[in-house]
C-alpha cells in the first residue's frame, strides 16, 4: 500500500467535526483555515492539500505535490482545475 492510498484509508473512515479532531489523527496536518488543510504524505515528500467539508463529512482534494512545489503555491487560493499553477503529478 502506498502512503497515498493509506492516508486515504484512514481519510475515508474518519468522522471529523473539526480541525481540531483532524489534529488528533494527524498531529502534523497544517491547518490554514477553518476548512482547509495540508497533509504531509510519505515522510513529507508530499503534500496534499484538501477542503473539508465537515458537516457533509466530505473531503475534497485540491492540490497534491512535492514539497517543493507546494512552496510555490497559494495555499487559500489554488483550486482543482482552475489553478494558475498545474502539474500533473506522477507517483515515484
Amino acid at each position: 500500500m502506498t502512503a497515498l492510498d493509506a492516508w486515504f484509508y484512514e481519510a475515508s473512515r474518519a468522522r471529523w467535526e473539526n480541525a481540531a479532531e483532524v489534529r488528533r489523527t494527524y498531529a502534523t496536518a497544517s491547518i490554514i483555515d477553518a476548512e482547509r488543510v495540508v497533509f504531509n504524505i510519505k515522510g513529507n515528500q508530499y503534500r496534499l492539500l484538501t477542503a473539508i467539508d465537515y458537516r457533509r463529512q466530505t473531503v475534497f482534494i485540491k492540490w497534491l505535490g512535492s514539497h517543493a512545489d507546494y512552496d510555490k503555491i497559494d495555499v487559500r487560493t489554488v483550486q482543482y482545475g482552475d489553478q494558475a499553477y498545474q502539474k500533473r503529478f506522477r507517483p515515484r
